[in-house]
C-alpha cells in the first residue's frame, strides 16, 4: 500500500477516517516504520492537548458563599431573556468577574442561573443563542454499572451543536466527566432524520468539575432541519459499561434565524496568492466566513521548480513528508466605526480574538484550500466588513547550517535566519523504548536528537521541515517539535525551543548539515483590501 499522507495519518489519529480507510491504515502501519513514527508524534501531541484541557476548579463552597451575599431574586423566564444574568448580578456580585468564571460551579449554582449555557464557561455566541431562546432543556439519562450519563441542555443552530452533560454515581454525586473519543471505545455520531450518518467538520470536548461539554461542528452540512445526536459510550469514569442515548434536535427555528450573504466578485491577488471570499453566514451562535486561497499561476510555477530542485537533492519522500506547502491569510473584521471586533492570524498576536473554530480543507491541488471560520457574533454591530491584513505562504526554503556534533560542548553552533536567532546546544543519540505496540517484544530504539534554543522577532519567518545530511551526503528524514513562548528577552524577542529527531543514524559523523526544506512567511498587505459583509 502507498504511504498515507500526513493529513490522512492526522485524521486517523483523530478518529476521523471511515472504517475501511482505518483498516487500510492499520494494516499499513504493521509494516511501515516511517508512518508509525508519524502516528506516534501525533498521538503524543494529542495526549498533551488532552492533559492541558483539565482546567482548575473553584472551591465547592464558592457558589453558596456568593449566593448568600446576593439580594433575593425572583426568576422569570421572560425577563431573563431580556436581562442576562451577567448584567443582573454585576453590582451584587462583582467578585465573580474578578476571580474569572472560566472555572467551575456546582450544580445548584448552574441550575439557579439557568444551566451551563447561561454561564461564562461557554463562549459569548452560545450565551447569545441561549438568550435568544435556542437552548433546550433535555434531561435525558442512561445508567449502567452504577454510573449515570445525563444530557442536560442543547444549543443548536446551522453552525454547531453544543451539549452539556454530567456523569453521576449511584448516589447522584458528580464524577469526572472526561471520556476519550480517540481510543474507539466511545463514539458520538450525528444522523439525519433518515438515519444517514453525517460527516462532522470537527468534534470538541471540554470539561469542568460539574459538567462536560461536547461541541459538534455541522458547518459543512446545509439545510438540515432535523438531526439526531447519538452517544455510544463504553467507558465512563474509568468504568466499562454501555451508555447509549439518542438526542433528537430540531433546527427549523435556528435556520429561520440564519442569514446568508453571498459575496459576489470578492477576489484579489496579493503576494502570489489568490483570495476568493464566497459567503458569510449569520447564525444565532456564530458568524461564519467561507473563502478560498490558492497560489497564483505564476507562483505555482516558481514553487514547483523549487520543489523539483529539492527532490533532486534529497528525494521525493523526504521533501514531501512534512513540508505541506500552502496558503492562508491574516485578516480582521471591523464594524462601521472601524473598530476591530475580531481578528485571525494577526502577526504579533498569539491569540485569535473572537475566533470560535476554523477548518481548512485542501482541494488536492497544492496550495489550494477551502476555509470555513466562525467567530463570536456581535450583539449590536450589523454592518461588518472584512479587511485583509496579510498573506501567509508555506514555501520552499534555501538555507543550511553545518556543525560538528562532538564539538558542541565547547563551541555552540549558532545561526540567524529571517528574524530567527538559534543556537544548536546538543546533538547526540538518546535511547527510547518503542511505543509501537505491534512490534513484539518491546525494544529500545536509539534516536539521534538535536536540541536547539533561540529567540524570534515578531515578524520572523516560521521555520518548517528540515533534512539532516551526514558528511557522506546521506540524507535523513527528520521529525520536528518545538514551541514559541510568550516570554521575551531583552531585545523584545520571543524565546523558542526546537527538537529535531532522526532515526537510522547508526554512527554520529564528524560533521552534519541541516537543510531547511520549508518556511512559512508573512507578507503584509499595505493597501488594505476591504469587503462589506452586509
Amino acid at each position: 500500500m502507498k504511504c498515507p499522507t500526513v493529513d490522512e495519518l492526522s485524521q486517523y489519529v483523530d478518529d476521523l477516517v471511515t472504517g475501511q480507510e482505518s483498516v487500510h491504515i492499520d494494516n499499513h502501519l504493521k509494516s511501515c516504520d516511517k508512518c508509525k513514527r508519524v502516528v506516534e508524534a501525533f498521538m503524543g501531541e494529542q495526549q498533551f492537548i488532552k492533559e492541558t484541557l483539565l482546567t482548575p476548579t473553584l472551591p465547592e463552597d464558592f457558589a453558596s458563599s456568593v449566593l448568600e451575599q446576593l439580594e433575593p431574586y425572583e426568576q422569570k423566564s421572560a425577563s431573563r431573556k431580556k436581562t442576562p444574568w451577567r448584567r443582573a448580578m454585576l453590582s451584587a456580585a462583582g467578585i465573580l468577574l474578578a476571580v474569572g468564571l472560566s472555572a467551575t460551579f456546582n450544580p445548584t449554582f448552574a441550575q439557579w442561573i439557568g444551566g451551563l449555557f447561561s454561564t461564562d464557561q461557554v463562549d459569548e455566541g452560545l450565551r447569545m443563542a441561549t438568550e435568544a431562546g435556542f437552548a433546550k432543556r433535555v434531561n435525558q439519562e442512561v445508567t449502567d454499572k452504577g454510573i449515570t450519563f445525563k444530557v442536560e441542555d442543547v444549543v443548536a443552530d446551522s453552525s454547531r451543536i453544543a451539549v452539556s452533560y454530567q456523569v453521576l454515581n449511584e448516589n447522584g454525586k458528580i464524577k469526572n466527566s472526561y471520556f476519550d473519543l480517540a481510543d474507539g471505545k466511545n463514539e458520538i455520531l450525528a444522523k439525519d432524520n433518515r438515519g444517514k450518518l453525517l460527516e462532522l467538520s470537527s468534534t470538541g470536548w471540554s470539561s469542568a468539575k460539574d459538567y462536560g461539554f461536547i461541541e459538534l461542528s455541522i458547518r459543512e452540512q446545509e439545510d438540515l432541519e432535523n438531526i439526531i445526536v447519538k452517544f455510544d459510550l463504553n467507558e465512563l469514569n474509568s468504568k466499562e459499561g454501555h451508555w447509549q442515548l439518542e438526542i433528537p434536535i430540531d433546527l427549523k427555528e435556528s435556520l429561520k434565524a440564519t442569514k446568508t450573504v453571498r459575496l459576489k466578485d470578492a477576489n484579489t491577488s496579493q503576494h502570489g496568492v489568490d483570495v476568493h471570499l464566497k459567503e458569510v453566514r449569520f447564525a444565532p451562535s456564530s458568524n461564519e466566513l467561507l473563502y478560498e486561497t490558492s497560489f497564483t499561476q505564476e507562483e505555482q510555477s516558481r514553487i514547483n521548480e523549487d520543489i523539483q530542485n529539492l527532490e533532486n537533492q534529497y528525494g521525493k519522500e523526504i521533501v514531501n513528508t512534512f513540508t505541506n506547502y500552502g496558503t492562508a491569510i491574516a485578516y480582521h473584521i471591523e464594524n462601521e466605526n472601524m473598530k476591530v471586533v475580531s481578528h485571525h492570524n494577526s502577526k504579533g498576536s498569539s491569540i485569535d480574538s473572537g475566533l470560535l473554530q476554523g477548518t481548512g480543507q485542501p482541494t488536492g491541488k497544492m496550495g489550494e484550500v477551502k476555509w470555513n471560520e466562525s467567530f463570536i457574533p456581535q450583539k449590536k454591530d450589523k454592518k461588518l466588513s472584512f479587511v485583509l491584513d496579510g498573506i501567509i505562504k508555506t514555501e520552499p526554503a534555501d538555507f543550511s547550517v553545518t556543525f560538528k556534533p562532538n564539538e558542541l560542548k565547547k563551541n555552540l553552533a549558532s545561526f540567524e535566519y529571517e528574524g530567527n536567532f538559534v543556537t544548536i546546544k546538543e546533538a547526540k543519540k538518546k535511547g527510547k523504548y518503542s511505543l509501537r505496540k505491534s512490534l513484539l517484544p518491546v525494544k529500545k530504539e536509539d534516536i539521534f536528537t538535536i536540541e536547539m534554543e533561540g529567540e524570534q522577532e515578531t515578524l520572523a519567518t516560521e521555520l518548517g521541515a528540515w533534512v539532516l545530511v551526514d558528511d557522506k551526503g546521506m540524507p535523513y528524514l527528520t521529525y520536528l517539535s518545538g514551541a514559541t513562548y510568550d516570554e521575551k528577552d531583552e531585545n523584545g524577542r520571543n524565546k523558542t525551543s526546537f527538537t529535531i529527531r532522526a532515526y537510522d543514524v547508526d554512527e554520529i559523523p564528524e560533521e552534519l548539515t541541516l537543510h531547511l526544506l520549508s518556511v512559512t512567511r508573512y507578507y503584509e498587505v499595505k493597501d488594505k483590501w476591504k469587503v462589506p459583509l452586509y
